[in-house]
């Protein structure tokens, strides 16, 4: 069965066996180790989530195809120095005087927890943990300060001259003469990115500094001393500090953003240098915000994880992240309900599906993965979408849940069998209404041309005795088609009457579900608000 699995966790687990097959012939008990990074210098968003969710479903396809046990490392790297003030942070004037410094080491803007770094990772973990992962947090400082990085550091002061050789033609020149692989913390004003190494003493494991070096308004104070490399007096720069991470911990799979392809290459080379292997992996394009820019945590662009639930699921957060990992995808509101239906759907077939291998290779079996493990029904029956119930809300311009419910089951007796879902996507329908829909709306009656379609619409539905969305789809088509109206502006043109909107539902099966009756006695309202004056949204 293993070979018919094709969706892309299965590609990527496929390529960690032949790794370890090359690395390790004997396999034994180690936990195959999975390893994602976050660097807290500012909130985490949606690309820090996808990263450890995408790494997550890797491991879980890798188990389906191995029964070698395995490890996921949540790792931040909270010894870097804060390089800038983030935009969309409180207290921007004493962070400011922390420049420089590792951001484990300044005091939380927040209020909240024992430093910056500290926050930041706390708002990691909470949002991993409400996604129920199973893994293991990580935090730089302690493996710096704790000795378990003292070999690699030690490793890498033996290697000094050929770690500097691969970084070094990648530098501008008048850069290359005076850098080096650390960064020590210096022991007078704290900061690490004010310290310039100027010798290194590999036999006696320590290398000389002075804090000399003016970074972006953080002034240097000038402190000379000599340290020892171990026990977090010193950092290592971000290409070495992940080859060292790779070297000490021996991961064996991590995944990374398109544009750390070239810092992934450097740090292959520099782990072999060490004695280690670099790790199997894979890159991803980054998200967008809604005017195509990369997302940024410092700034504070793009959709934040908090956002994105205000209003869809986390399931549906977890589908747009699943698919077309190797496409750039933009984020912004308007997604939400799109990628809710989308999985509601994807829902439907996992459920009705009697092909094990097909629901082994559904997106539902990564993303449902703790459910489907307890034994759980995660299937999805009815009919209503998302995008059906933000528009019965539209029209009823309601707060209230209870009168929602009204119209599913009128719609749709069995609907209560998935009351757990549509319970929830009606009271996040209720709040995209309130906070998106309704400061756009905007009512407009059709001009005389489209009018004559509504009329003979109008009168079907006053002679109607049904309540067939298929019959009440093709009268809905007709009308316009019978009076030669350009089809996209008779459809547009009805959404703007009805909703306020230019786009909407099928016609037929928005009637179906609104009512009939309710329907036409809506179609009188608006007529009759534009002929008082009173059609304006």
């Amino acid at each position: 069965m293993s070979e018919e699995l094709t969706a892309w966790p299965y590609q990527e687990a496929r390529e960690i066996l032949e790794h370890l097959d090359r690395i390790d012939s004997e396999k034994g008990d180690k936990p195959v180790l999975f390893e994602t990074g976050f660097g807290p210098s500012g909130l985490p968003h949606i690309g820090t989530f996808s990263e450890v969710a995408r790494t997550a479903w890797v491991q879980r396809a890798f188990s389906k195809l191995s029964d070698r046990p395995t490890r996921l490392v949540a790792f931040s790297d909270d010894m870097d120095g804060l390089r800038k003030v983030p935009q969309n942070m409180p207290n921007p004037d004493m962070l400011a005087k922390h420049l420089g410094k590792p951001l484990c080491d300044i005091p939380d803007p927040y209020g909240e927890e024992e430093s910056f770094s500290g926050y930041m990772n706390a708002k990691l973990r909470s949002f991993l943990d409400s996604f129920e992962f199973d893994y293991e947090f990580v935090s730089s400082q302690e493996q710096y300060r704790s000795g378990v990085f003292n070999k690699g550091l030690l490793r890498i002061l033996e290697c000094y001259d050929e770690v500097r050789n691969v970084i070094i033609p990648t530098l501008r020149n008048p850069n290359r003469d005076e850098w080096s692989p650390f960064f020590a913390v210096c022991e007078n004003c704290g900061k690490v990115n004010n310290t310039r190494v100027t010798d290194v003493h590999p036999e006696d494991g320590t290398l000389s500094y002075v804090c000399d070096q003016s970074f972006r308004g953080a002034d240097a104070c000038g402190h000379e001393s000599t340290v020892a490399v171990t026990d977090g007096n010193v950092k290592v720069g971000w290409k070495v500090d992940w080859a060292m991470r790779w070297y000490v911990l021996g991961v064996d799979y991590e995944m990374y953003g398109k544009d750390l392809i070239d810092s992934a290459e450097l740090s292959s080379e520099i782990v072999k240098i060490l004695g280690g292997e670099p790790p199997a992996g894979m890159f991803y394009e980054h998200f967008l915000d809604e005017n195509g820019a990369k997302i940024s945590k410092s700034k504070g662009t793009g959709l934040t994880i908090d956002e994105w639930l205000q209003y869809g699921t986390l399931e549906s957060l977890a589908w747009y992240i699943y698919r077309k990992r190797g496409k750039a995808k933009r984020l912004f509101f308007e997604t939400i309900p799109r990628s809710t239906d989308q999985y509601l759907e994807a829902l439907t077939k996992f459920g009705r599906s009697e092909d094990e291998t097909e629901k082994l290779d559904s997106p539902v079996q990564f993303i449902e993965a703790d459910r489907i493990d307890a034994g759980e029904d995660v299937s999805y029956q009815c009919e209503i979408s998302y995008s059906m119930i933000l528009n019965l809300v539209n029209v009823l311009n309601t707060d209230d849940r209870e009168i929602v419910w009204d119209y599913l089951r009128r719609y749709d007796e069995s609907v209560d069998n998935d009351a757990r879902i549509l319970n929830d996507l009606i009271d996040r329908a209720l709040r995209y209404y309130r906070d998106f829909v309704l400061p756009t709306k905007e009512f407009e009656l059709p001009d005389e041309e489209v009018m004559v379609g509504v009329r003979q619409l109008r009168e079907f539905l006053a002679s109607y005795q049904g309540n067939d969305p298929e019959q009440l789809q093709s009268a809905t088509y007709q009308a316009g088609k019978d009076n030669g109206i350009k089809l996209g502006k008779w459809f547009k043109s009805m959404y703007r009457m009805l909703l306020g909107q230019d786009q909407g539902p099928r016609l037929g099966t928005f009637i179906h579900l609104y009512g009939v009756s309710e329907t036409l006695a809506l179609i009188d309202e608006r007529i009759a608000q534009a002929e008082s004056g009173e059609l304006d949204g």
